[in-house]
This record gives C-alpha cells, structure tokens and sequence, in this order.
C-alpha cells in the first residue's frame, strides 16, 4: 500500500519521490517491481508492461538520484537522470530516488486557455508528446509511453547542455525501445522535432529538496512472504556491505536487476533475504590508480564502458551495443562479470585487457586474473560470504591494440551468438607478436581464453601465415554447442574469420583503417537511414 508519510515507524517504509510528493510504502513484498507497483497500487497506468524482461522498453521510466558530482556528464542542476525498465526493478531499490512517468510530463506543461473554449483549462503537450503528434509518431500507441520517456530523457540531457542530439544518437537512445507498427522513422523525426518547439524544463528545484529532506542512510525493509518475513538489506557503505555479506552469505547480492529480476518474473524464483549494493557509493568508483584503471563493481555498465572507451576509442562499438541504454544505466559491469553467463559481452573484453577481480570478504581483500575466476558452467572461484569489490584494468594492456567484436542477429540490443575480445601488441620496429590475447564468450561453457590460439601466434611474425596457423589451433581451444542463436559450426568459422580481421585491422603495414572495415563509421547518417528503410 502506499501511505502519507505519517506511516507508522514500526516497519522502516521504502520512501522515494513520485508525482511531486515524497510516498511511503509499506507490506510489499521486497520483489514487487516498480511497474506493478506503478499499474496497481499507484494506478498510473500509462507505463506498459510487454515483455515483462527488460527487452521491449514499454516500461521504460526515468529514475533521478542526487548527484554526487555536480559536474559529472548527465547532472541536470543536481539531479541525474537515467532511463530503467520497471518491469525489473524491485520497488526497495527506488529508496531515496525519484521516479518519473509519462504522467509527470503533463505536471510540467503550462495549463491556459484556448481563445476558442475560455471556461475550459487547457494543458499543452509536452514538446516530446506533440512531436510525436506532428511526425505521425503513433499508431496502436503500446510501446508510446516508453518511447516518450526516453525521448524525454534525451531532451532534458541535451537542454542542459545547450546541444541537439543527430539522428544517430537518438536511434542509440531508443535502441531499447521496440515498436512493431509505427516504424522508426517518424520517431526519429519527432526526437529531432522536438526540439524546434517551446522549449519546456523539469523543474528539478523541489526534486533534489525533497530527496535531501530524505537523509537516505540505508534502508532495512521487511515484509511476510506467508509465514515467514523476507528483509531487503541496503547498506550505505562498503565496511556494511562486507560486514552484512559475511552475515548473511546465502542472501541474495542483488546490483542492477538485469538478470536477477528475471529470475522472479520469468523463473518466480523464491529469493529470499536481499543484499542490495547499488546505494554503496564506494563500490561505483572508477578512477586511474599508480599503473592501473580501477573499476568498482557497483559502477554501471554505461559509466565503466564509457570510461575504457575514453581510454580505448575501439571499444566503442561493443559499448553500444551492450543491451540498450535502461540496461546499462541500471547493470553493473561487477554483476555482469559475477554472473558468469558464458555470453556476458564484458569478460571477454576485460579479460583481453588483463583485467583482475577483486574479491572481499568481511576486511580480507584478494585478487586474481578474471581469466582464472571461471571454473565451470555458472561456476566461479567467489567463497561463501565473499562478494566482487572491483575490477582492475593494467594500463600497460590499455595501450596495446585492442578490439571487440560483437556477433548477434539484431544490430542493437540483442544477445551475442558470441563475442571476442582480443588485444596484440608488437615488438618495437618489427612485426613479432610480443603479447597476445584472444578471449571468447559463446564458444564454451565458460567464458574464456583461447591457449592454444595465442601460444601459436606469440613469438611469432605477425602474417598471414600465423593466422592461418591460429585458426587452426582455435578448433582445439573451442568445441561450442549449437542452439538457438548459432550452430556450433558457424560459431568455430566466425571465431576464425576474426582473427582473420584482427589481423586486417593491425598488421604492421598497410592495416585497414575503421572505415575500411565498418559501414557504421563511413555511411551517412541519413544514407544509412536509408539504406535501413527508417
């Protein structure tokens, strides 16, 4: 139920901004998600439910936080605000945020009257709404609502920062947000639309006073599952973290819920006691320490990507195509890495990169390569009360050439059939391999190094021939299975055909250049919305 914020103090209630008013909520259970919550307590009907798995985006919604950094990228006046998809976040996890709908765009709009209907009051669409209004942006109007909030999101980025995004940025905007009538050229059109009309704002003023009136210090929430009572646990530092982890090391760790949510709402997974993390500030630090870049495991998969593709501009293909933009501001890079999942798209990178994990339990800190934290399928080296701290990336490895290569049916937001992650450096004035590394997700039941591959290349010219010579030994590296998004067959010859390409693109003359090898990079934008038929 959701209550005034007289709520009785027995139970600490999950207490976040919505509708322009701080809401207290009490007796739900710890996995109800925000979209149900949304569409039956809160009766704001206008987010839609369609996949129910974070795929579709017609649940998309804006969470605003207080910024930490008020001169961070993506801080609007104190507050920064990210698209997420409802249908997996657990209501607990909106504790000291703010939560935005299509509903809220109305509250931002003008109310007048029309020369026409004087005695009637009249509220103006928001500049996203009627753009999608004028460009014929609708047609059944299911999947609108989240189109709407990431258009939004999009235009209050860009008003603050005096700017217009170009159709290509708003189509990577709105790679979450499928639409199965309308087509994405009217939508398009709209993103770019909206701009040309009166401009209208968030007032984040009330905002940011209501969510520091909150004092979020952590939250402990319980609730009756039948007879027992389950505890949603959501420590503010990282001493509490490793303390309550040590505790309770059979909760369930809980991050961004872009895997976990599934687990209630398509597997109705009994989760039991949860450990939330994403409120721990430490654990989203990323910063360049004396050789190396650390990576926190809390930190987003958007903010860790775009903080190697400031260092490796190659990488910024495979960050793209990570998901969709709800799924990367809510995803770890430290979840997906803890996951295991032998198609997770960063450990294939990270590995590449020589990257380390870092495990803690309680104040005892350890470290490994994350080549060696896969022991099987779904099984990793983490001990019982033990969680990932962080990720170590060494700036030696940053400096090598590196690539990434995504392989998927669908260009954008899809999961990789498989995906490589590869770096080589040269001896200095020669083309010997002095360092080689070529991982691979999707080829086994773990994510994982090809040995035989690189020992074949290492030492040796960097040519044709070597190549040659590692793909053949990638066929003693890799047995992979066949399903539903590639035969085994087809995932050995595309594995071999990229190293093929990473030879292509590094040799040590006459390599081919990224508009040699993309058509992302060397077709207009509006030849290739051509060429795409939007």
């Amino acid at each position: 139920m959701s209550t005034d914020s007289s709520t009785s103090s027995q139970i600490q209630p999950i207490r976040f901004f919505h509708r322009g008013r701080i809401v207290d909520v009490t007796g739900v259970h710890p996995t109800r998600s925000v979209l149900d919550w949304l569409r039956e307590d809160a009766r704001c009907t206008g987010t839609k439910e369609g996949c129910n798995e974070g795929d579709c985006g017609a649940c998309t919604v804006v969470i605003g936080e207080l910024a930490t950094d008020p001169d961070a990228e993506g801080t609007i006046d104190g507050l920064n605000l990210q698209t997420m998809n409802a249908c997996i976040q657990f209501l607990p996890t909106l504790h000291g945020k703010a939560l935005f709908t299509v509903e809220d765009l109305k509250s931002q709009c003008k109310t007048g009257k029309t020369a026409e209907k004087k005695q009637h009051a009249v509220h103006t669409l928001h500049p996203v709404q009627q753009a999608l209004v004028d460009c014929h942006g609708s047609q059944c109007g299911f999947c609108t609502p989240g189109f709407v909030m990431s258009l939004w999101s999009a235009y209050e980025h860009h008003q603050a920062e005096g700017t217009q995004p170009t159709r290509q940025q708003l189509a990577d905007e709105l790679s979450g947000n499928l639409c199965r009538c309308t087509g994405y050229r009217p939508i398009l059109d709209a993103g770019q639309r909206m701009f040309d009309l009166p401009a209208v704002r968030l007032d984040t003023k009330p905002v940011v006073a209501a969510l520091t009136a909150l004092h979020n210090d952590g939250l402990d929430y319980a609730a009756p599952l039948g007879a027992r009572i389950d505890h949603f646990h959501a420590p503010k530092t990282l001493a509490q973290l490793a303390a309550l982890r040590e505790q309770k090391p059979r909760a369930q760790l809980l991050a961004g819920s872009t895997d976990v949510g599934l687990w209630v709402n398509k597997q109705f997974r009994d989760l039991g006691d949860i450990i939330y993390v994403g409120d721990v500030a430490e654990m989203k630090t990323i910063e360049d320490r004396k050789d190396e870049l650390y990576i926190g495991a809390g930190a987003s998969l958007e903010s860790a990507f775009a903080a190697l593709v400031e260092r490796v501009p190659s990488l910024s293909d495979v960050w793209l195509r990570f998901a969709s933009p709800p799924i990367r501001h809510a995803g770890t890079m430290g979840g997906n890495v803890a996951n295991g999942s032998p198609i997770g798209d960063s450990p294939p990178v990270l590995m590449s990169l020589d990257a380390q994990i870092e495990l803690r339990r309680g104040d005892a800190v350890r470290r490994m390569p994350l080549s060696e934290f896969y022991l099987d399928y779904m099984k990793n080296q983490l001990q019982p009360g033990e969680f990932v701290q962080g990720l170590a990336v060494p700036h030696a490895a940053l400096r090598r050439q590196v690539r990434a290569y995504k392989i998927s049916k669908r260009f954008d937001c899809d999961i990789s059939a498989l995906c490589a992650g590869f770096a080589i450096e040269l001896e200095a004035g020669s083309d010997t391999v002095k360092a080689v590394r070529l991982a691979f997700g999707g080829m086994a039941a773990i994510v994982k190094r090809a040995a035989n591959a690189e020992a074949a290349l290492l030492g040796k010219p960097w040519t044709q021939a070597s190549v040659a010579t590692a793909k053949l030994a990638l066929a003693q590296d890799f047995k992979p299975l066949s399903d539903m998004r590639a035969s085994a067959d087809y995932r050995l010859q595309v594995a071999q055909n990229l190293i093929q390409r990473l030879w292509l693109e590094t040799r040590a003359e006459d390599a081919l250049s990224l508009e040699e090898t993309s058509v992302w990079s060397v077709m207009p934008h509006a030849t290739k919305a051509a060429a795409e038929g939007v």
